[in-house]
């Protein structure tokens, strides 16, 4: 009965706006919970201090060692490493054979194989047995101070519940389901279920077109969707079933769409549709886990292609598990008893790796941000880290570069004193914006990670932690590989690169146990892609430079890369000294074809408010900065100030379209679907217009 009604409960928040917040069981704090126990068995670091102190305890057979030990041995002996790591550090139904049988040239990847598993027992079942009251989930909704805390064993009758309704519904393993939902402890459950009985979850962005999670549900073949009436950000009440029911028209694969109430406007149903909570209130609150191969799918989740369509990269259970939750516990120094606060939705690989798997893997307590950094107000961010007291605080640049154009008091206002390390993810972050981060939200005693990976990696394989003891963090840098990754530089004609002070094409070696199994539905893409351009490596797409203490420095995709006069630049060389101007927080440069150069950089630069009206002595400074950061033939030809840059929902700019523009091609823009608002492209359009009329005075 007692289980019963904390089902009910749970559902009663998930519905409810402004009532259930004053009293009831989810106000209960999460520091009153027990001291929960060291289940990993790692060895407690200094925290504080400018340099974090790494004495990593990763199983038994590696106790004692070094980081720099410990990182030999995780790319000579891969299998001694990885091998005594996920037999301690998993719970196996069946104990695997073989570490690893793989081989790099024709993407066969394969980690412990023979072994069975299931991932929501590993993220749930055995955290439930030690400490079911430990606070698993904080739901930080999109008003202030509505939070709501849920134990993991909430979540986990939770998850069986929803579980049990996908197997009623003729779900069963193998079987994909898509979930297009808000951030919440219902999305995570859902992802958990699909776990559970072994099903294939694809989350979809709760923002996406109806066109573009059609495409998505084909290319999967999906036999149903999960769903919410509505999403609640910024403010703002989004409709997402009506995008459902648009989407499955076309969708035959489709059986059911269970709908979930996020708010209390009821959604009109129809005959595929069903009302999770309440198909959920009649499950049990148990369900036997699937046993799982190490191998099979866990999840797919779609990015872009240069193609134009969208591959659905596949990850497997046990590699992917446990390299998310080593990640998560070494590069951020994650301690048992944190709030780990990754402000990431769950519809992109951040969210996956770094506020489902790798926390909950261990026993975390991780932050669901539903919200906004402006909303209600610029100090959204460090207002949550306050009242929270988050621990880790994992972000975008994207993010950083919006509020860092407000005043700093908006942070300093707020207690952030409980903050130990500070994040960055999804691509290379400026140094005004590292500095920032640093010193205003972190007052400078926050190790900063800016930390590089991809949705095809899994989790982050170059970062400045783990480290020695000591050890340096050089701004705005990814610097040294996780244990496990082996980087190497290839050069135009295909040869590693050897030595420091050089840039080349970013590949990895050798397989790491989180890596990407294929591209669904088509492996022979996912070769040519990934492990063609240059045999026997992993082939990442971006470029990078390694320094002279042979740390790694991103430089941005290949494809952003633009030869003047048979010089090679990286754009985001050029964007890194454009944004060091105090009066721009954000810029993006593109190559545009030049007659005689080959091509030459053009930028799209953003200003703060106040510097419009002197835009042109800024451009004017713009251009000394780079002639002397970089070098006078750096110096864009083109300057164009527009009022914001075409960013996709997960915050990348599109810079294909600005390309485009730039080259006047606007005729065809490709698809658009995937941009947070499509109206900037018109904007930016415009503003080319009058650019070149201006130009043509001159």
């Amino acid at each position: 009965m007692a289980a019963h009604k904390t089902w009910k409960s749970l559902a009663h928040v998930f519905i409810k706006e402004n009532t259930f917040f004053k009293t009831g069981y989810f106000r209960r704090s999460i520091f009153n919970s027990p001291k929960p126990p060291q289940r990993l068995g790692r060895t407690i670091s200094t925290i504080g201090d400018k340099y974090t102190n790494f004495s990593p305890c990763l199983s038994s057979v590696l106790a004692g060692r070094s980081y720099k030990e410990l990182y030999e041995l995780s790319v000579k002996d891969p299998d001694v490493f990885w091998g005594s790591i996920a037999k301690e550090r998993l719970t196996w139904i069946k104990p695997f054979d073989t570490v690893r049988d793989c081989e790099i040239t024709n993407a066969q990847t394969n980690w412990f194989v023979g072994g069975k598993l299931n991932v929501s027992v590993n993220c749930l079942d055995v955290h439930v047995e030690k400490h079911p009251d430990r606070v698993a989930l904080i739901w930080e909704r999109d008003e202030p101070g509505t939070e709501v805390k849920v134990t993991y064993r909430e979540l986990l009758e939770t998850t069986c519940r929803l579980a049990n309704t996908l197997k009623r519904h003729g779900i069963h393993k193998g079987d994909r389901v898509a979930i297009y939902m808000p951030v919440s402890p219902l999305a995570v459950a859902a992802m958990l279920a699909c776990a559970r009985i072994g099903a294939v979850h694809t989350v979809v962005f709760a923002g996406f077109s109806s066109e573009a999670l059609a495409g998505r549900i084909q290319d999967a073949q999906c036999k149903a969707v999960v769903t919410c009436n509505q999403a609640v950000r910024g403010g703002k009440v989004i409709d997402l079933k009506p995008t459902v029911d648009t989407a499955v028209k076309s969708c035959h694969s489709i059986q059911h769409v269970f709908v979930a109430q996020r708010t209390s406007t009821l959604a009109s149903m129809g005959q595929l549709d069903v009302p999770l909570e309440e198909a959920m209130a009649k499950e049990l609150g148990e369900c036997a886990p699937e046993p799982m191969d190490s191998e099979d799918m866990l999840f797919m989740l779609y990015t872009s292609g240069s193609t134009g369509k969208p591959k659905g990269i596949v990850h497997t259970q046990a590699g992917y598990l446990l390299y998310a939750a080593l990640t998560h516990q070494y590069v951020f120094d994650y301690q048992p008893g944190d709030v780990f606060g990754c402000v990431a939705d769950i519809g992109w690989v951040t969210g996956h790796s770094y506020v489902v798997y790798g926390p909950l893997c261990n026993g975390a307590t991780t932050v669901l941000f539903e919200s906004t950094p402006v909303y209600p107000d610029p100090g959204r961010y460090w207002e949550t880290v306050q009242r929270l007291g988050i621990n880790q605080f994992y972000g975008a640049p994207t993010a950083i570069r919006l509020l860092l154009k407000y005043e700093e008091s908006w942070v300093k206002k707020y207690d952030r004193s409980s903050l130990r390390t500070l994040g960055s993810v999804g691509e290379p972050i400026n140094h005004e914006a590292w500095e920032w981060f640093n010193n205003v939200v972190g007052d400078g005693r926050c190790p900063l990670v800016d930390t590089w990976w991809q949705t095809e990696t899994g989790g982050v394989c170059i970062a400045p932690r783990p480290a020695e003891e000591g050890a340096e963090i050089v701004p705005a840098m990814a610097m040294r590989p996780f244990f496990g990754i082996e980087p190497v530089l290839m050069g135009e004609n295909g040869e590693p690169i050897s030595g420091n002070k050089v840039s080349g094409a970013l590949c990895i070696k050798q397989p790491w146990p989180g890596m990407a199994r294929t591209i669904f539905g088509d492996h022979q893409r996912f070769v040519e892609a990934y492990f063609k351009p240059y045999p026997g490596h992993y082939f990442t797409g971006d470029g990078a430079y390694r320094s002279k203490e042979g740390y790694y420095q991103i430089t941005g995709r290949m494809d952003d890369v633009i030869n003047i006069s048979g010089h090679r630049l990286g754009t985001a060389e050029i964007e890194d000294a454009l944004d060091e101007h105090p009066d721009v927080p954000e810029t993006a440069v593109v190559g545009v074809s030049h007659e005689i150069k080959g091509e030459v950089p053009f930028a799209f630069v953003v200003l703060k408010e106040d510097a419009y009206r002197n835009q042109t002595a800024v451009v004017g400074e713009l251009r000394g900065l780079v002639a002397t950061k970089i070098a006078k033939y750096a110096v864009p030809d083109h300057f164009l100030v527009v009022k914001r840059l075409p960013k996709t929902r997960s915050g990348k700019i599109m810079r294909r379209i600005l390309r485009k523009i730039a080259m006047e091609q606007t005729g065809d823009m490709g698809d658009v679907s995937t941009l947070d608002d499509p109206s900037v492209v018109t904007e930016i359009i415009a503003a080319h217009a009058q650019y070149k009329i201006l130009k043509s005075k001159k």
